[in-house]
């Protein structure tokens, strides 16, 4: 029987807040000029605010793969713009001002001098017309058959994940996503570099956000992992996550295992062991080393995580399902923990309530992928201290748990 950790108290608000001195500071103060982020409101690159002729429409969770296509190519070209946030349909109601604007409520909607354009692609189209392409334009005849080629690898993936198979048509899916991941395996295969052409451009960005959601939703519910089984789209990967324009876009498997599934309509298990072995991993960690992120770990990831929660630490509490008394010495255990990563046992009863903010961190929204995986790690080894209840589900039909409305409301 091995010997009960010695655990230490928990520190203060005021000691934590003292620890949090650090360059994440530098980026609350710099969202406008600096690296890209998903909290900025406005971005300048620079440049003056009276040169600023474009506005994204986008969501709040940085959820939609169509939002995230704009933004990515925005941050690419360096083009001053604004940011105003949109609540997505599975999360809660449409802003009414929005709707007067954008009668469809679709996202991402763009305002270019004026005039709203919506359709991601058409957005792009556009983009280029006024400021000029990203390497190579949306039409260029090189471009054309690897937007073909992306559209195909999307709807191969929705066949495989969002239907309920029998055996059969589970093996018939899993082929045929593979047989179109090849083709994009060949197509990475004929260009000197790492990337869909010569160089960084269009191509790349329209494949982002997809196959950043197959490589998390794969993993999760089919046991595959589009990473480790394609090496030219692992390369692919491994360039994207040098460029910081993508690393401020990037979202984690967790994060997207469980914002999809309202999004598509449901995502199905096969219930494999490698799919069931990857869910217990993906949702109860260890999470430092899934194939979700493979550029190596920040020094400041912790202290990132801490400033974040820092900030927003009346929400957290006043959200928990827990009373604010228990969340709020919990939290502190684990905020100790992640600090000084020395255990620091949380009151009696707080395991589910660590649990539940564990489950709904939001990667980029809430933080980098590092700081969140970080911060998980803490709140659960943390909770584990006091016993192995887990927090409410996140839900599989809606994500009004996720509501931004509840949190616009007392800030």
């Amino acid at each position: 029987m091995s010997p009960t950790p010695t655990t230490v108290s928990p520190l203060t608000w005021p000691e934590l807040e003292a620890m949090s001195d650090f360059q994440g500071k530098q980026l609350e103060r710099d969202r406008i000029h600096g690296a890209t982020n998903a909290q900025s409101r406005l971005r300048l690159f620079g440049a003056a605010e009276a040169d600023v002729r474009v506005t994204l429409y986008r969501d709040n969770h940085a959820w939609c793969p169509y939002c995230q296509k704009v933004w990515f190519w925005l941050e690419e070209k360096q083009i001053p713009y604004r940011i105003e946030k949109v609540t997505m349909f599975c999360y809660g109601q449409k802003e009414a001002w929005y709707k007067r604007k954008v009668p469809s409520g679709m996202l991402p909607a763009l305002e270019l001098d004026g005039r709203i354009i919506t359709e991601s692609d058409d957005i792009l189209i556009a983009l280029e017309r006024t400021f000029g392409p990203v390497g190579l334009g949306m039409k260029d005849p090189a471009v054309l058959p690897l937007r073909q080629l992306e559209r195909y690898l999307f709807r191969a993936w929705c066949t495989w994940l969002c239907q309920p198979f029998s055996a059969r048509q589970e093996q018939f899916g899993r082929q045929q996503f593979i047989e179109i991941a090849s083709k994009v395996e060949q197509a990475l295969s004929q260009t000197p570099g790492a990337y869909f052409l010569d160089d960084f451009g269009t191509a790349d960005i329209i494949f982002t956000p997809y196959v950043e959601r197959m490589n998390a939703s794969l993993y999760y519910y089919k046991g595959y992992s589009l990473r480790e089984e394609h090496p030219h789209l692992a390369a692919w990967f491994d360039a994207l996550e040098t460029r910081p324009t993508y690393r401020g876009t990037q979202s984690d498997f967790h994060t997207h295992v469980h914002d999809l599934p309202p999004q598509m309509g449901g995502c199905w298990s096969n219930q494999s062991p490698q799919a069931l072995q990857n869910q217990m991993r993906v949702d109860n960690g260890p999470w430092i080393g899934l194939p979700d992120v493979a550029y190596p770990e920040p020094a400041t990831a912790r202290t990132e995580a801490l400033n974040r929660v820092l900030k927003h630490r009346a929400n957290i509490i006043r959200v928990n399902p827990a009373s604010d008394a228990l969340i709020d010495e919990a939290l502190r255990c684990a905020l100790t923990h992640l600090m000084t990563q020395q255990p620091c046992t949380p009151p009696s009863g707080s395991d589910s309530a660590l649990r539940y903010l564990r489950d709904r961190i939001n990667v980029p929204r809430d933080m980098s992928i590092y700081a969140a995986k970080r911060l998980r790690e803490s709140l659960e080894l943390t909770a584990a201290l006091v016993g192995d209840r887990p927090g409410t589900p996140i839900p599989t039909s809606h994500r009004r748990d996720q509501n931004p409305a509840e949190f616009a409301a007392a800030s």
